[in-house]
């Protein structure tokens, strides 16, 4: 029996931010039934909004912080053009409600931002994640239940554009 090396090696691992994970899920996986609160506080059932149409669920590090910004803003800018192609956006981090209220409203988003302080649809979805729970930055686009487009390595400026072209794609 080895528990001591095994608990040392995970601890390790955690302190380098190097995670183990499920694997992301795959293109024809179903959207997760799992239900978090929202920047209010409101519980969102992540199933339900997935169930129809296109919709958008990105993961992000950390509210405020400038990546995280520069992605959340191009989402924003380009809220008009992804709603006339029929995407629906959920933006999600491991921050508590109280931070992404004060980053959705600062930022004037308007999307919902689900708080994952608990990393359950962090874990669903098989985000990898940095330190301290963070979640790398990926997306999913969901169609009517089901995953159909996943982006590993979203950009931050540029990523409406990268979704635009990945609905395009699916036409």
């Amino acid at each position: 029996m080895k528990p001591l090396p095994t608990a040392i090696a995970m601890t390790l691992l955690g302190l380098f931010g190097i995670h183990l994970h499920a694997a992301p899920l795959a293109i024809g996986a179903a959207a997760p039934e799992i239900t978090a609160p929202d920047e209010n506080g409101q519980p969102v059932k992540l199933g339900d909004l997935c169930a129809k149409g296109i919709t958008l669920v990105y993961f992000y590090p950390k509210a405020s912080t400038p990546g995280c910004t520069a992605q959340a803003c191009s989402l924003r800018d380009s809220i008009v053009d992804l709603k006339k192609i029929g995407v629906n956006v959920i933006g999600v981090s491991h921050d508590t409600p109280a931070a992404q209220k004060a980053f959705k409203e600062k930022y004037q988003l308007p999307f919902t931002l689900i708080a994952d302080s608990e990393g359950k649809v962090i874990a669903a979805f098989g985000v990898p994640t940095l330190p301290f729970g963070m979640a790398k930055r990926q997306s999913f686009l969901i169609r009517d239940g089901r995953v159909v487009w996943y982006s590993p390595n979203a950009q931050t400026a540029t990523h409406a554009r990268e979704v635009e072209d990945a609905v395009a794609a699916l036409k």
